[in-house]
């Protein structure tokens, strides 16, 4: 059974701040994504064609922390990291702090398909993306009126309030199981509002943040450092393949045990082989959704 499923971050903006008008706008995008990436895999496309397509919707919406619409540094410039990875033979390609890609997440399959690195980052990853023939678009793109305030606004050590929501500090991400059985996982990100220009979460991290292996399962997650130090997305895949735990179980104890046990908190999505998902997190909400074979479509935030 082909499936899909997608997440806009965890760690979602508490549902006290939320307004009628920007739940409609998070849903309206999640909607576009997952519905994009399921018609890849409706048609018969690949489950690395299915993630990709979902991360560049999200990716393109203003209201998720990635590409257009990303955290911004404290020196106000948008720095952007992604990763995807195919199950089927463990390739990966993954990009970090870059300034001028529009969608790092094609860029990041780029990197996977036409050379023999797996991670690049700045300078040399966009010198590579010029070769590859990308456009580089202005940093300026990246950037809203919203994050610029939500940066002077944690500058000031000011508080939340309505017209200043709060901070983004989540992903973007998508996870898929095509007809054949095959699975990936991509995952996209802006960061951490007011992070060191230079610093990178896990999202491109291969195994912190993003991965897949046939006949197992694809996990894309996040929440910064902790992720990292935890090996979270490979701890999960592990679980499940050389522990039998059901993917439920090891989604949960990754997210309610060992990350917390470290004071971390974030969420996660994974789909196994037969096209199960599991949507899990430790933070307040998580912006998801899944669509599957069976007539399954969900969105939600809390």
């Amino acid at each position: 059974m082909y499936a899909i499923a997608i997440h806009g971050g965890a760690g979602a903006v508490p549902r006290a701040t939320l307004s009628a008008e920007r739940e409609r706008s998070y849903r309206t995008g999640l909607e576009a994504a997952l519905d994009g990436g399921y018609a890849v895999l409706e048609r018969g496309g690949t489950s690395l064609d299915a993630v990709a397509a979902a991360v560049r919707l999200l990716e393109d919406h203003p209201a998720f922390n990635a590409g257009h619409g990303a955290a911004l540094t404290r020196d106000g410039a948008a720095e952007l990291d992604a990763a995807i990875m195919d199950g089927r033979q463990l390739r990966a390609g993954a990009v970090a702090s870059v300034r001028h890609i529009k969608n790092p997440i094609d860029l990041a399959r780029r990197v996977m398909e036409k050379s023999r690195h797996v991670l690049l980052v700045g300078a040399g990853a966009e010198e590579f993306a010029l070769e590859e023939h990308f456009t580089l678009v202005p940093n300026q793109y990246f950037r809203t009126a919203e994050r610029l305030g939500q940066l002077e606004s944690e500058q000031r050590g000011e508080r939340v309030s309505d017209l200043v929501p709060p901070s983004p500090h989540g992903t973007v991400g998508a996870v898929a199981c095509d007809a054949s059985g095959n699975l990936a996982a991509a995952t996209s990100t802006g960061g951490m509002t007011n992070k060191r220009p230079g610093r990178v979460g896990d999202s491109p991290i291969i195994g912190a943040g993003t991965y897949a292996k046939n006949g197992v399962c694809a996990v894309s997650a996040g929440h910064g450092e902790y992720f990292i130090r935890a090996v979270a997305a490979h701890h999960v895949v592990a679980a499940v393949e050389y522990r039998g735990l059901t993917l439920a179980q090891a989604a949960h104890e990754q997210l309610h045990v060992v990350l917390r046990g470290l004071g971390g908190e974030g969420g996660l999505i994974a789909i196994d082989r037969a096209g199960g998902v599991i949507m899990d997190f430790s933070s307040e909400g998580m912006f998801r959704g899944v669509r599957d074979a069976s007539g399954r479509r969900e969105i939600a935030i809390y």
